[in-house]
């Protein structure tokens, strides 16, 4: 049978510090009822002074390798997906490394908000390959540490976060079926942050076209699912849960409803950490879990969409 990598566990961690709408309208100038019908969030959370997101990549992959029942030593590579790292390099993957004592090698991926996306497609690769039986598979954020403070329709969206998976080689039918990448730079400039090493030597801000994200989200969203089911020989009727990025409550809908697929098949929690980019698929899958939602057997379709523009999506059997 051919080789497939199972997800075998997951895990989240979210910082203590929850910062609820209401705390929002005293840093800026908006209303809770504006963000609410605007993107669905009610809170996000904040890391702590100092706190770093390897400090949250840890806690996570610590939670997953739990739920997994591997210890950190079984794990052959660690992939990770951010956008703030701690520092240029190393990576937060070696960074994370060195604190679990991991075997093999680690390394970041960057896609920004697909980048989990990107991370399962690449670590699926090295497990079918062969190159690795054990990987260890991390989106975590700090985005509340690239937020322009004067921008009331952006810095309200976002929040701080981390989720992990851990994925193993084996044969049967569970373990991901397939996976579909895409990326556009021509629309580069919809969504990025205005500063970096080889340019202003300054980490910068995210700047955004919230409009035309919204638009180019939904098209491309439900296309790459949809490739990605044609792929792994399924339809939209076959599937059992969608577990998308969870960037707006509107654009989680308007996907679903394009897909034909109904909101009670639909994993959402954006309402309670807001968009934690890389993060917030195995956030979304870590939560789903921990309230029993997943029945071994169960087709999974993860999809995202994130600055680049980059978006993607990974078709998987529980």
């Amino acid at each position: 049978m051919t080789r497939k990598a199972i997800l075998r566990g997951v895990g989240h961690y979210l910082p203590d510090r929850v910062v609820e709408n209401a705390e929002m309208e005293t840093m800026v100038d908006t209303t809770d009822a504006w963000i609410k019908s605007r993107s669905g969030i009610e809170r996000r959370h904040f890391a702590a002074e100092g706190q770093l997101t390897s400090d949250l990549a840890i806690k996570a992959a610590n939670a997953a390798l739990e739920d997994a029942g591997f210890s950190a030593d079984q794990i052959d590579a660690v992939v990770v997906a951010t956008s703030t790292p701690d520092t240029t390099f190393p990576s937060v993957g070696t960074i994370v490394q060195g604190a679990l004592g991991t075997q093999g090698f680690a390394f970041d991926v960057q896609a920004v908000c697909a980048g989990f996306v990107y991370a399962m497609s690449t670590a699926n690769a090295f497990i079918t390959s062969g190159q690795a039986n054990r990987v260890l598979v991390i989106g975590a954020e700090t985005f509340s540490r690239i937020m322009n403070w004067e921008d009331r329709t952006t810095c309200v969206l976002f929040g701080d976060g981390a989720g992990a998976v851990v994925l193993e080689g084996g044969d049967g039918d569970a373990g991901i079926l397939s996976t579909d990448l895409n990326s556009d730079g021509q629309y580069r400039d919809l969504l990025y942050v205005d500063g970096g090493v080889s340019s202003t030597q300054t980490t910068g801000v995210l700047v955004m076209q919230g409009k035309e994200v919204f638009r180019h989200a939904v098209e491309k969203l439900a296309q790459t699912a949809e490739t990605a089911l044609e792929k792994a020989g399924l339809s939209s009727d076959d599937v059992d849960w969608i577990v998308p990025h969870q960037a707006n409550s509107r654009i989680i809908t308007r996907t679903a409803q394009k897909m034909g697929v109904s909101m009670d098949r639909v994993v959402m929690t954006v309402q309670d950490h807001g968009n934690t980019s890389a993060a917030s698929i195995p956030l979304a899958l870590s939560v789903a879990k921990s309230e029993g939602k997943f029945k071994p057997g169960q087709v999974i379709v993860m999809e995202a969409i994130g600055g680049g523009l980059a978006w993607g999506a990974v078709v998987l059997r529980l």
